[in-house]
Formats: C-alpha cells, sequence, structure tokens
C-alpha cells in the first residue's frame, strides 16, 4: 500500500473552476439540465455471427447525442465491449446518472430473450446452456435498475438489437427471435427498434433504418419525445416498406420534454426542457471589457469557457479562484489583467476554438485511487473518464493537457508529483525529478500524451 503523500511541489494541474463558484451560483437557479448517456455498440463477436452496423450506429449516435448536450459516460461510443467491460460501462452509467435530469442508454448489437427477460450479448458471449444466460450477458433490467432512485425525471432505454437469435443452434430453446415487451418503470420510456417478438433489419448502407431515423429525427426542434419516437417509427415503416415498426413501452412522463426546444415558446413547459443558451446583446456596450456581467447563466457559461480552456487557479481552494483564473486568460490574450468578468471576456471567449484532443490524470491522495484517460473531445470528458477508474474516491487532484501535450504520474511512499510536457518521456523525467525531491525513490505509475500515445 502507498503511504499518505504530502510533497505538492509537482501539481501543475487544479481543480475545476466550478468549486471557486459554488458559493456564488449555489443562490442561483439551474439554467441547464444535466443530461448523461451511456451508448454501446458491439459488431465484432467472437463466438457467434457478426454484425455489420452497431459499431457505425453507435458512433452517430454518440455524435449526436453529444451535440445536443449529453455527457457520454467514457467520452464517446463504447464499443465492442465484453462482458467485464459492458458490466463496468453500466455500473459507471449509474454513477454518473445520479442527480442528473435525464439519462439515456443506447445499444446496438445482439440481444436476446430467454424466460421472458431480455439480455445484451457482450462480444465474448459464448453460452452452451441457458443456464449460461445469466453470467456471460447483461439483463436489461439491470440497466433500469442503475436508473431508479438516481433522481432522474426521464429516462430513456434505446434497444437496436431486436435481432435473429444467434444462439438458436445451441440449445437455448427458450430463446425467441426479437426481444420480449419489458414494463417501463415510473418516468421510463423504452424504445425498440421494432415490435416485441418480431426482428428488426440491420440495414445495408452502414447504418440500421431505425438508428438513420432516430439521429436525424432527435435533431428536429420542437417535437416532444412522444413526437420523436412517433415520428421514427413511421420513417422506419416507410423505409422498410411496413416490414419493420418500431414499438416505444412508456409510463406516465411528467412534463414535456424536447431534444430540441422550440424555436420560440412563451414560458418554458416544464424544468427538463432545453435551455437556449443566453445571449449578450446583439450590440454590445460601448467597452465591453469594463462592462460586468451580471447574469448567473452566462457566469456558468464563463466557468465552462474557462475550464475546458484549461484557465483555473493555482490555489486549489482560494475564494478568488474565478478572478485568478480570468486573469491569467486576460494575460494571454494581451487584455488588463482585473480579474473581472465582463462581456468582453466571455466574447473573447467564445471566439476560441475549442481545444482537443484532452487526456487527464486524476488522483485522491486520502484513498490513494487514481485514474488515467486520453484522446477526448473536451476536457470535462477527460476528467470524467479518468474518474470513472476512480470507484467511490473524488480522486480531486487533477492534471488536464491537450493537444500535442503530455502528462506523467510519479508516487513514492511519502511524495508524489504530476507533471505536463511537451514529450512523455520529458513528463516522466520531470515528474521523477518532482518526486524525488524529499530524497524517496519514485516510480512513474502513468503517463500518456492526450492523443493516447506514449502509453
Amino acid at each position: 500500500m502507498l503511504g499518505s503523500p504530502s510533497n505538492w511541489t509537482g501539481y501543475r494541474g487544479a481543480l475545476a473552476v466550478a468549486i471557486a463558484l459554488l458559493t456564488l451560483l449555489s443562490t442561483g437557479p439551474t439554467f441547464a439540465e444535466k443530461r448523461i448517456a451511456l451508448v454501446v455498440g458491439n459488431s465484432t463477436y467472437q463466438n457467434i455471427t457478426r454484425l455489420d452496423n452497431p459499431r457505425n450506429d453507435a458512433a452517430l449516435m454518440a455524435d449526436t447525442l453529444q451535440s445536443l448536450g449529453f455527457n457520454l459516460v467514457g467520452g464517446h461510443a463504447q464499443l465492442d465491449l465484453d462482458k467485464s467491460s459492458l458490466d463496468n460501462a453500466v455500473q459507471n452509467f449509474g454513477r454518473q446518472v445520479q442527480g442528473a435530469d435525464v439519462a439515456l442508454f443506447y445499444y446496438a448489437g445482439h440481444g436476446v430473450q430467454v424466460s421472458g427477460s431480455n439480455y445484451l450479448v457482450p462480444v465474448n458471449a459464448n453460452p452452451t446452456r441457458e443456464a449460461d444466460v445469466d453470467f456471460q450477458m447483461v439483463d436489461i433490467n439491470l440497466v433500469l435498475r442503475q436508473m431508479q432512485g438516481s433522481g432522474t425525471r426521464l429516462n430513456m432505454v434505446i434497444l437496436d438489437a431486436c435481432r435473429n437469435n444467434p444462439f438458436g443452434a445451441r440449445g437455448l430453446r427458450s430463446s425467441e427471435g426479437g426481444l420480449a415487451q419489458m414494463r417501463a418503470p415510473e418516468g421510463t420510456l423504452i424504445s425498440y427498434a421494432t415490435q416485441p417478438g418480431s426482428v428488426a433489419q440491420d440495414g445495408g448502407d452502414g447504418h440500421s433504418p431505425y438508428t438513420k431515423a432516430l439521429a436525424v429525427t432527435i435533431k428536429q426542434a420542437g417535437l416532444d419525445i412522444f413526437q420523436t419516437f412517433n415520428q421514427v417509427g413511421l420513417a422506419v415503416k416507410r423505409e422498410t416498406g411496413g416490414v419493420q415498426q418500431p414499438w416505444v413501452s412508456s409510463s406516465p412522463i411528467d412534463g414535456t420534454f424536447y431534444f430540441v426546444a422550440p424555436a420560440a415558446t412563451a414560458a418554458p413547459q416544464i424544468a427538463i426542457a432545453p435551455q437556449q443558451q443566453p445571449r449578450l446583446a446583439d450590440t454590445l456596450r460601448p467597452d465591453p471589457d469594463f462592462v460586468p456581467i451580471m447574469d448567473a447563466a452566462l457566469l456558468r457559461e464563463l466557468s465552462e469557457r474557462l475550464y475546458e480552456h484549461n484557465f483555473d487557479p493555482e490555489t486549489p481552494y482560494g475564494k478568488n479562484g474565478m478572478k485568478l483564473a480570468i486573469s491569467k486568460f486576460q494575460e494571454k490574450s494581451n487584455m488588463t489583467p482585473s480579474g473581472e468578468a465582463t462581456e468582453g471576456v466571455l466574447t473573447r471567449l467564445r471566439k476560441l476554438e475549442d481545444l482537443k484532443p484532452w487526456g487527464s490524470i486524476v488522483y485522491g491522495p486520502d484513498s490513494e485511487k487514481w485514474g488515467i484517460s486520453w484522446n477526448h473531445a473536451s476536457r470535462r470528458a477527460a476528467v470524467e473518464d479518468a474518474r470513472s477508474n476512480c470507484g467511490s474516491s473524488k480522486c480531486p487532484i487533477e492534471l488536464s493537457f491537450y493537444g500535442r501535450s503530455c502528462g506523467a504520474f510519479a508516487i513514492s511512499g511519502k511524495s508524489w508529483s504530476l507533471v505536463q510536457r511537451d514529450t512523455v518521456q520529458k513528463a516522466k523525467d520531470a515528474a521523477l525529478d518532482d518526486c524525488g525531491r524529499t530524497g524517496k525513490s519514485c516510480r512513474v505509475i502513468g503517463a500518456v500524451c492526450a492523443d493516447g500515445s506514449g502509453r
């Protein structure tokens, strides 16, 4: 076991700007809902028929959902998962949906029903008898249970998995084609690619008819959740000449949910309808660099944009974290480093290009847990992926890096160091130097570049 490290010399990252804003924003209303999605696509099965399209379908859905404000478990589509990986992904999903407003689970791949229950099929599944199913596959009810009690207002389970039973010749006689109908728990909608007991088409153009229609329809503004899936059903029915008809099972859902809100509404119908991004005045007043931002939603946006461009305070728990982060950005932008949240600062941040790819290393000194990630489209996605390896530990110490930068984590019994450099070898060397200043022998336990090289 590692000792309790005390050396903060090599600390190069910092906690999210949001921590510094808790006091400022805790009394204001929540302006944007929290949307969490787990997207899984299994194609390259090892022991049964491979499928052409689920990987493509999952990637399409992941990109579409991210564009609609969903945070993805793992930061991207989870592809070709074996039993252990699928179990871990579902468990991480259950953790991340705690306190979220909307939870969405999407699966493309083989799925079977056995004794009236539906199972997702990992790529390494190889059952020879019915008793193997519970150990080699994932019961969809397990996914539903991860959502229950999480505090979400709406749960969605989307299953593009209603294909022929691939184990029919192996004596799983209780299996039938397609999936069985499930009862939707409170506040839940379950969408099948076709009717229960029926078989869906895999598609011949790289995508299944169902997922292709779904990805297009959910981007249309002003369709509530029931209108959305009705339009998907009609599109698939037309595409397949009536052979395939999607099916929805739903419990009563309180209020109205939009993937994309109507272009103009007099008032939001319920709290979980997406909040459109607040805008600065169409014509900024003179000297926007001196016009303070008072709106809580704009302050939240300012915080998020600073965070995604790695402008964090050096003192993680300082009360002036926001002011320090703004000052650093102003210095980089050749502005007077006043530290004030102004329209000019936010305008400049909005004009910056998104940074990518991102990597992150996180560490919890108290729990001695750590995590590492790479090749993510945003800093927040990289941090969430790295922290998914920390279990119940929060792993508050963070080093995040982007582009061609690399990070390394060195540790001994009494010290540790997180260092960023322009090559992975330089990062390793610097981390060992910083960590070893206490006179103890250190070792590098994690190192990677933002693009995934150097591992």
